[in-house]
Formats: structure tokens, C-alpha cells, sequence
């Protein structure tokens, strides 16, 4: 559990103290929209905020009063210029990241189907067939003989139960061989992360040459399942032998037996949704309202322009049967600061600041890459666009750093790979919540932070906005939970194909307090 350190002492509190207005310095959740008064500075609301120094927080908070302190020195967060920042990364000369004795790893493309928002054009298909989309669309887009792929890896989190191994039914859907192994794996929302990591370790390890990695996730359709009494009872009617056995389990019947157990996005260990999670984090932290607002529109802005201007390249059409053909994402939807002003909270009422427009919505959608070892790549005829190089998993307590992945997992493959954060031209972060992704920024620029969490004498640093997600995120692009690794991994390459840049940083955070992160390096021109 986050705590105070033991020299603090929390401020009196009154029944006029109010959650978020502990956040805000001490002001009442009605006045915020007035300016934010810290340490004597009065800031004016509109112009958002960024915390640079120490901090402490008691993130373990249960009721509106809990107590809040945030250091003296404060810098502006504005979407209207820092925030859509998008210039393009710097050609520099570095040294490659090879290692003596090691095989390569690269990539030599990956595609996704669109990202649709749940309940539209996808929500009468299962999830294989959206895999199966996915590597067709890779078939098409690299001309790889299917005999040549060794393995197929698929991640998902919501499993269909009639295809638990969506990998293998996909890969047969495609008109890969019977011949071609291939499981499923999960690991939240960075299941497809996991299927690509696993994929670099059956290369590295000379298992095998050439493998398919990607995910999918299908939220039109979600298991709904009887309650466990219902279950039971329907199992032992199965069983039951004679008419009389089966006369006396139906009189143990209850209407309530009939309630189902519908699913949710929410920690088993804490029984709490993420996006409760989120707004505690985001309080905890201090991310204002409007700080959230003004990411959400930032990612929406600057993925319809990356949209617009055909960036977004890795997008393949899809025909889905019945309907006409979908070629691009539909969860894009730039708005205003007044439009999203309006949105009540959609998880801690009535104080909460995470709303539907600065949260990531349920999505379908599936994503898929070739990876190869680079000689393989090489005598097939490819130009690979990116290595895959060092990566790292972490892991935290679920309930107080559920989100905060890749505060932890930035530092450690950077150390990894002997770089440093400016070494880094491209950074593909998950955006699951605005608060999350604001919360992480705060946590690796907080000197105090490290020390007393991470267990580091310096903070990580502070995250250079021009390289962040510039052609959009997770919350306006969408986030099918298994499938959103690839796309990260895909949008880095791309972006350091284009720009000239050298290395880029994937991270994510994800359900259980995990979280990952992997450097990606261009491929020489």
C-alpha cells in the first residue's frame, strides 16, 4: 500500500475537504473550475497542470477526505500546444543493439483489421473469424509462403469457450496447414505482447525460423454464463439416472438460480474494476479533470490527422460477411474541452474524473505480425522494418499500482539495453485511461517515487511529449485487449521508418498490477 512517509502527518480534516479537492490544494470540487490554488500559487484551471517535484500521497484512500500533498514546482500541461506537439523524430547515429552470438529477431510487417467500437459492424462474428481476418490480411500484405511459418501465436483475454485455442482455428480458418502448431496465450492487455515475446524466444532459441504473432478480442460477444447454483444443478440433472433423482434436484429450484454472472473488467483479487482503480489513481497523483479531458482529446486530434494523412498504415479493409467492407478504425471522434466537460464520472460518483471520453472503449478488433529471424528474413527476400530487441515483464500489488506498468518497465529495459530516455525516438505507451497515462508521467519524473517505490536513487524522467503517441492511442483508436500489443509494437516501427529515428519504447500496463515494455529498433534503410 502507498503511504505517507513517517515525518508527514495529514492535514486536518473537515467534512468541507472533499476528495478531489484535496488534489486541488484544498478547494471544494464546486470552485475547481475557478483556478487551483498550490502552495500559495494561484493557477488558473484552464491552463492544466504538471507536478515536477517530490510528492507524497496516501494512494490507499477510501473516503473523499483523504490527504493529498504535492510539491512546490509546477509546470504547464496544455493540450492546445505541448500536448499535440507531433514533430518528427531526428535521424541520429547509434550504436545497434546486436548482441554477439544472438540471432536477430525482426519484424517483417504486421497488419490489424480495423478497430471498431463493440456493438457494430463486427458484433455478429466470433473471434476467429476477426484473427482469421487479421492473417489474412498479413498473407496478403507479405506474400509469406504458409509453409515457411513454423508457429502461430494468438493472445486474448475474453476466450470464446467453442474455440479456447482461437489461434489454432484462426490458423486453420487462414488455410494454414493442419501441420502448423499454434496456442493461445493470455495475459490481459498485454496477452499479444506475451505471444510476441514468446515468439522471439522460439527464434532466439533456434526452435523455429518464422512465426506468426498477434490477438484478438471480440467485446460484442462476451461469455454471459448461468449462476454457479444454476450450473450445478444442470450438471447434476446430467448425471441424474432415474426420473425420481431428477424430480428431487428440480424441487431445489429457485428463481434466483436464473441470474446470470455477467462479466466485468475487474481484478479478481480486489473485486475492484479498473476503471475504480483508475480514478484512485488518478486522485492519488493529482491528475485534474481537465488534465484527463485534455489527453483524450489530444489522442483523438492527433489519430483522426494520422488518419487523414494515411499514417496509420498497418490498417488492412476487411468484407464482413453480409455487410460492406470496413476500412478504417470508428472510435476516432475528436470533440471539445466544453463537449467533454459535460460527462458525468463514470465510476466513483458524483466526485470521479473518469469519464466514457477519457477512458479506452470496448473494442473488437485483431492484429497479427511476421516475425523471423533476420537471416531467414534475408534469404526469403524481405526488408525487414524493425528489430525486436530487449524486453522485460514487471509486476506490482493489484490493487494500489495496478496501472503503473510501465513506470516500473521503462527503467529496467532501458538499463537493459544500455540506453537512456534520450536515446529513445519513438514512445508507444497504452493508453488505457488518460488519469493512468498521467499518473505514470508523474510517477517517473517524482525523485520520491523512486526512492521509496521503485527501490531507485533518481526518477526515470520526464517523458518528452513530441515523442509520445503522436499518431494517436488507445483511447481514440481503440483497445481490444488482446490485440493492442501488436498495434503498439507495429506504430512504433512505423513511426521510426518514416521519421529516421533509431529505437523506440513500447509499454503497457495491464489487469493483475502487470505491465511490459520492449525496445524496437529500425531497421537500416
Amino acid at each position: 500500500m502507498l503511504s505517507l512517509p513517517k515525518d508527514e502527518g495529514p492535514r486536518k480534516r473537515g467534512r468541507s475537504a472533499g476528495f478531489f479537492s484535496q488534489a486541488a490544494g484544498g478547494q471544494s470540487a464546486r470552485s475547481r473550475h475557478s483556478g487551483l490554488n498550490l502552495g500559495g500559487s494561484e493557477i488558473p484551471h484552464g491552463s492544466g497542470l504538471r507536478f515536477q517535484n517530490d510528492f507524497h500521497l496516501d494512494f490507499h484512500f477510501k473516503k473523499p477526505s483523504q490527504y493529498i500533498k504535492m510539491g512546490p514546482q509546477i509546470l504547464p500541461l496544455s493540450c492546445s500546444s505541448q500536448l499535440l506537439a507531433a514533430s518528427a523524430a531526428q535521424p541520429k547515429s547509434k550504436k545497434t543493439l546486436a548482441k554477439p552470438n544472438m540471432r536477430n529477431i525482426v519484424v517483417v510487417d504486421g497488419v490489424r483489421i480495423p478497430f471498431l467500437l463493440s456493438g457494430t459492424s463486427y458484433k455478429d462474428l466470433m473471434p476467429h473469424d476477426l484473427a482469421r481476418a487479421a492473417l489474412l490480411g498479413l498473407l496478403q500484405r507479405t506474400n509469406v509462403p504458409k509453409e515457411v511459418v513454423d508457429y502461430i501465436i494468438f493472445g486474448t483475454v475474453i476466450q470464446e469457450v467453442k474455440t479456447s485455442n482461437v489461434a489454432r482455428e484462426a490458423a486453420l480458418g487462414a488455410g494454414f496447414s493442419d501441420k502448423t502448431p499454434a496456442h493461445t496465450v493470455t495475459m490481459a492487455c498485454i496477452s499479444s505482447n506475451q505471444a510476441m515475446t514468446t515468439a522471439v524466444g522460439l527464434i532466439a532459441s533456434g526452435q523455429s525460423d518464422v512465426v506468426v504473432a498477434g490477438g484478438v478480442e471480440l467485446m460484442s460477444d462476451v461469455p454471459i454464463r448461468h449462476s454457479r447454483k444454476m450450473r450445478k444443478m444442470m450438471l447434476d440433472l446430467n448425471k441424474a439416472k432415474t426420473l425420481g433423482q431428477r424430480l428431487s434436484l428440480l424441487s431445489k429450484f429457485r428463481l434466483n438460480f436464473l441470474s446470470p454472472e455477467l462479466p466485468a473488467v475487474a481484478e479478481f483479487s480486489t473485486s475492484e474494476t479498473m476503471g475504480h482503480s483508475a480514478d484512485r489513481l488518478a486522485a492519488a497523483f493529482a491528475v485534474s479533470r481537465l488534465e484527463q479531458d485534455e489527453y483524450a482529446l489530444r489522442s483523438h486530434s492527433l489519430a483522426k490527422k494520422a488518419q487523414d494523412e494515411g499514417l496509420l498504415s498497418d490498417v488492412v479493409p476487411f468484407k464482413v460477411p453480409g455487410k460492406d467492407t470496413v476500412t478504417k478504425d470508428n472510435g476516432i471522434r475528436p470533440s471539445s474541452l466544453e463537449q467533454l466537460a459535460k460527462l458525468k464520472p463514470a465510476f466513483i460518483k458524483p466526485y470521479g474524473t473518469v469519464t466514457a471520453a477519457n477512458s479506452s472503449f470496448l473494442t473488437d478488433g485483431a492484429s497479427a505480425m511476421l516475425i523471423m529471424a533476420e537471416d531467414k528474413a534475408l534469404a526469403l527476400g524481405y526488408k525487414p522494418k524493425a528489430y525486436l530487441r530487449d524486453f522485460v515483464y514487471v509486476s506490482q500489488d493489484p490493487k494500489d499500482q495496478l496501472l503503473l506498468g510501465p513506470t516500473y518497465a521503462t527503467p529496467k529495459v532501458l538499463e537493459k539495453a544500455g540506453l537512456t530516455m534520450t536515446d529513445i525516438d519513438v514512445f508507444e505507451f497504452h493508453e488505457a485511461f488518460s488519469g493512468q497515462i498521467l499518473a505514470n508521467f508523474k510517477a517517473m519524473d517524482s525523485d520520491w517515487f523512486a526512492q521509496n517505490y521503485m527501490g531507485r536513487k533518481t526518477k526515470v524522467g520526464l517523458l518528452p511529449l513530441e515523442k509520445f503517441n503522436i499518431w494517436g492511442g488507445s483511447l481514440s483508436l481503440g483497445h481490444p485487449f488482446g490485440a493492442t500489443g501488436c498495434r503498439l509494437v507495429m506504430a512504433a516501427a512505423n513511426r521510426l521508418r518514416k521519421d529516421g529515428g533509431q529505437y523506440g519504447l513500447v509499454a503497457a500496463c495491464a489487469a493483475g498490477g502487470q505491465g511490459h515494455a520492449m525496445i524496437v529498433e529500425a531497421y537500416p534503410k
